[in-house]
């Protein structure tokens, strides 16, 4: 038996350190087996449920594209040079060296999730950008629930070797909103000197999912690394807590999160960021707006030399119902000469300014509409058009639902 196994045997049981803990008993890894298809062919999926996630199967504006269905990949393919994309199954076997980073920035034993997603690997999905390629288009990676009461274990690696940069977006979704399933995803991304990789997840997720993901991103000198989440449909509960390891001199970190819980929501999400060289930056921003769900806002900057710098934000607002927001942004400075600030602030939208926007013609909904807009608005640099894009239609599609 491997090392990696024994780990995962010996955490098999082990809760996670925050969220509702999670019985799999109450759930099945038997799906029916899905054959792979081209992407325009692929017909098993709503093509409409995955678009609202960002997944667009027609592959216009994408340079590559993913698609695993609880536990079966039924599509991968590339259009750019110097960008593969490929299931971890077969990357496994074609590059025998890909075995020594999977479990090397996120703990096997790290809990129950991380153990079950090593004794019951399923799939996931390999992204590399090759050294000096660059992307002008993203690579779509969906994982999609179909099945009911399905477990889907997952585990994804990205790779930007050096001078290289790569765009991704990844949809997750269900097929139904009655579907009840439990989704857990590990993802490890490597980013080699003077890389950058820009990575945007929309869940399209339902009231009865509950999901699990654990990641974290090793940056080396001078690497970049833009993390945007967007949440704005319901789910049952959600922990999701990045870390980044910014290892090397110039390493630079930004994240930014935008969340609406709704009734029966239980989100806890945040990131983390573990500054260890000279001149590494960090930037958190997160958005949580609540219309009766629950929200834990986390953020935890660790300096451990001096020269770094870093910045966390949460603002949360409650919009209507027994909601609740609770911001926990946490520093920790070890040494003389870091720079490390933050602010929280949970409110509610303002009266004078929906009477403000009506006395100019807008209607009570229309104003709050207008409101929550400028709210949600974050200013995300580095990220292609069609990214800004397709997040935008996350949030208008989200205002459209609380009208």
């Amino acid at each position: 038996m491997s090392e990696i196994r024994k780990k995962a045997e010996s955490a098999a049981n082990k809760p996670a350190k925050y969220g509702p803990d999670i019985d799999f008993n109450q759930y099945t890894t038997e799906a029916p087996d899905y054959p792979e298809k081209e992407l325009e062919e692929i017909d098993i999926v709503n093509p409409d449920t995955l678009l609202n996630a960002g997944v667009d199967i027609t592959g216009q504006g994408r340079s590559g594209s993913f698609v695993q269905v609880d536990r079966t990949v039924i599509h991968t393919s590339q259009k750019e040079e110097g960008i593969e994309v490929l299931a971890m199954r077969k990357a496994l076997e074609i590059y025998p060296w890909l075995k020594d980073y999977v479990w090397k920035a996120v703990p096997v034993d790290q809990d129950k999730y991380t153990a079950r997603a090593e004794l019951d690997f399923q799939n996931g999905y390999f992204i590399r950008a090759l050294p000096g390629a660059v992307s002008t288009l993203p690579v779509q990676a969906c994982l999609y629930l179909k099945s009911n009461n399905i477990n889907q274990n997952v585990h994804n690696i990205v790779i930007a070797e050096e001078g290289s940069e790569l765009h991704i977006i990844t949809g997750c979704a269900t097929d139904s909103p009655e579907i009840r399933g439990l989704h857990v995803g590990i993802s490890e991304f490597y980013i080699k000197k003077n890389a950058k990789i820009s990575f945007t997840m929309i869940h399209n997720w339902a009231e009865k999912i509950a999901v699990r993901p654990r990641s974290a991103i090793i940056i080396e000198e001078g690497g970049v690394f833009l993390n945007n989440y967007v949440c704005l449909n319901p789910v049952a509960s959600l922990q999701l807590y990045p870390t980044a390891y910014l290892s090397g001199r110039g390493a630079v970190a930004r994240f930014n999160s935008i969340l609406l819980a709704r009734p029966g929501t239980h989100m806890d999400v945040g990131s983390r960021a573990i500054l260890s060289e000279k001149d590494t930056r960090c930037e958190m921003i997160a958005r949580a707006l609540s219309t009766g769900g629950e929200i834990i806002s986390r953020g935890l900057m660790v300096g451990e030399t001096d020269g770094v710098k870093g910045h966390l934000e949460c603002r949360g607002m409650i919009l209507k119902g027994e909601g609740r927001i609770y911001a926990i942004p946490e520093l920790d400075g070890r040494v003389e000469g870091v720079d490390l600030s933050h602010e929280a602030a949970v409110g509610k939208i303002a009266r004078e300014e929906v009477e403000y926007l009506m006395a100019r013609g807008l209607t009570e909904d229309e104003a709050v509409a207008t409101i929550v807009r400028g709210f949600m608005r974050v200013d995300i640099e580095g990220i292609p058009d069609v990214l800004k894009k397709q997040i935008d239609r996350a949030i208008k599609l989200s205002e459209t639902s609380l009208m």
